[in-house]
């Protein structure tokens, strides 16, 4: 990636990380991996938390009584009276108290009521839920229970709500502008002498909850079971409220309810003030950590930008960071503080996932570049070597099994003193077309042209299986593209050309050759030299293709092919060579001076 980018895209990582509180992109999936932490804690790390007693009134407790809700003042008033004589230490109240008299159906109906939240607030403290109605405005409560209940004896049994509908925070900050109002958990934690503070809910802590069904507790008070009583009850706070099915629910970051289905976190409301009150009586309510510190350090993590990174070492890297953060924030969570993950992590991936996919891409487009620039000037297989990095440019090469391609075109010289210059290039380059065509189909690597013939080889720089079988194709393939050339320069009043095509296998030294300014990929030994001098053997045995006995070695099949027997070769001892196809055979003349 050139230098200016890598600081542009540091910046735009950096830009991304920073904006992250003011866009809320990852609010979210911040309350999302904060539920997820909730649950790893609860199922890998269990912590104990104050006991809570729930009594709840559940279809049994409906069924079982016969009056409407509204006029359970006696069945009520004998809960709370019963219970505070086993001395708990506090009972919180989450049903509504009646908001008129009930005198008037039956008379001293409220007073029983009455006296019993009288009576009970002279053994234990007593909080009654408020709530507010359609317009905002608190609900109406008949004033002589509220006189009863005394000013500290009523706390609103409101939530604030996250955005996907979940309680996770206590905060009485919930009237107008941000005023403080007193909660029913809130109330119930002061008169048992704990300031309530604010913070998330602490939902890792504490086993699931159970509750006494409100009719059997009224049937223990009928009873006069006071031991039974005591040992329910005795010096633990107490709630008291619905769990029926459809009343009262609310959406949870796990299911703290045993009699729930698997995963339904719908619980009933009551539940929630008694979490409230495990994480406030045990001082755990988790404390956010300054809003600047999760952009911050997503900033810092920004700068893992500047690490070049292969993408799959990119991608294990980043998820074992994304873990060891994520399980570093989750035991912050546990010690009491809370940290916005997902910004942090997002930024993370983005820096070195991010990074190693730009480098790629970079890559790509510079894999791109150089074959637009040079991809005429070598072989495929070379150009993919080099942008690959596969090829090195240092001088030098290494010994390879090859088989060397050399042909030439019959008379060109004296072809050539009838044209014209720009006619002969023509010429010439329609011809190249066809062969290098030909043998690139074939995996073929054209080392050069020289003048109107050609040299290649194959088996480097791409290793393959068989070279000599490849070649052969090649040299074939060449003829037969030759022959469809010729049909259209004959169409145009061209003389047709003729070629020769020489092969030979053997060891050849591959690698680059010449200065450390100017060099070139090619072959040399005498692999390369012997095939040469059998190309120039096509003229005098008249066959176009004669490949030499180490090529024939390597065929699976010799089908079509004629064994010429041992020739004599300039500079070289005789050679048994083969020629093709078998129906050629008769010499062509002098062969072309070049």
């Amino acid at each position: 990636m050139p230098p200016k980018w890598r600081w542009y895209g540091l910046g735009a990582v950096m830009l991304f990380a920073a904006l992250q509180p003011l866009t809320g992109l990852f609010a979210l999936a911040d309350l999302k991996a904060l539920d997820f932490q909730f649950r790893l804690l609860r199922a890998y790390f269990p912590a104990p938390a104050p006991e809570v007693v729930v009594i709840g009134i559940d279809e049994a407790t409906v069924a079982r009584l016969p009056e409407p809700l509204a006029l359970w003042h006696h069945h009520l008033g004998k809960l709370v009276r019963g219970v505070a004589r086993a001395k708990p230490a506090a009972i919180g109240v989450d049903i509504i108290l009646p908001d008129r008299s009930f005198n008037a159906i039956v008379p001293g109906y409220d007073r029983q009521l009455l006296a019993g939240i009288i009576e009970a607030r002279r053994n234990a403290p007593v909080v009654f839920g408020l709530t507010i109605g359609p317009t905002g405005a608190t609900r109406n409560v008949y004033p002589p229970f509220l006189s009863a209940a005394g000013q500290e004896g009523v706390g609103y049994a409101l939530w604030r709500l996250d955005m996907d509908g979940s309680v996770r925070w206590f905060d009485e900050a919930l009237g107008a502008e941000g005023h403080a109002v007193a909660t029913l958990s809130g109330q119930i934690a002061r008169l048992m002498k704990t300031v309530p503070g604010r913070g998330l809910i602490d939902y890792s802590r504490g086993p699931r909850f159970d509750y006494l069904p409100f009719h059997d507790v009224l049937d223990w008070i009928d009873a006069g079971d006071g031991d039974k009583l005591e040992r329910a009850f005795s010096g633990r706070p107490v709630l008291v409220g619905s769990v029926t099915l459809f009343e009262d629910r609310q959406l949870q970051p796990v299911d703290l309810f045993v009699r729930n289905e698997p995963g339904d976190r719908r619980i009933p409301g009551v539940l929630v003030h008694a979490q409230v009150l495990r994480s406030i009586l045990g001082g755990t309510l988790i404390q956010p950590l300054p809003v600047w510190l999760a952009p911050a350090l997503a900033m810092l993590a920004a700068l893992f930008w500047l690490w070049p990174i292969k993408p799959l070492r990119a991608v294990v890297v980043t998820a074992g960071l994304v873990a060891g953060v994520f399980g570093g924030i989750t035991a912050l969570q546990r010690l009491g503080f809370f940290l916005p993950v997902s910004g942090l992590l997002a930024t993370i991936a983005v820096a070195l996932v991010g990074r190693s996919l730009a480098d790629q891409a970079a890559n790509a487009l510079e894999r791109l570049r150089l074959r637009r620039a040079f991809g005429a000037y070598v072989s495929p297989q070379i150009m993919d070597e080099i942008v690959g990095g596969r090829l090195s440019g240092s001088l030098g090469g290494d010994r390879r099994a090859l088989c060397v391609l050399f042909a030439d075109i019959r008379d060109f010289t004296t072809r050539s003193e009838t044209l014209s210059p720009e006619a002969v290039i023509t010429l010439l380059n329609r011809y190249f077309e066809e062969v290098t065509g030909a043998i690139h189909r074939h995996d073929g690597t054209v080392d050069k042209f020289i003048g109107d013939g050609i040299m290649a080889f194959f088996g480097a720089p791409k290793a393959l299986a068989n070279p000599s079988a490849a070649a052969v194709a090649a040299a074939q393939e060449m003829l037969d593209r030759l022959a469809g050339l010729n049909e259209t320069l004959a169409q145009e009043g061209q003389t047709p050309i003729r070629i020769g095509i020489g092969l030979h296998a053997g060891d050849a030294v591959v690698g680059h050759v010449g200065s450390t300014a100017r060099h070139e990929y090619t072959a040399i030994g005498d692999t390369v030299n012997l095939a040469s001098r059998i190309e120039s053997l096509t003229k005098e045995v008249g066959y176009p293709l004669v490949c030499s006995e180490a090529v024939m070695h390597s065929l699976d099949s010799t089908e079509g092919f004629v064994n010429l027997g041992a020739k004599p070769v300039k500079g070289h001892t005789p050679v048994i060579v083969y020629g093709w196809p078998a129906q050629a055979g008769q010499p062509s003349g002098k062969q072309s001076t070049t």
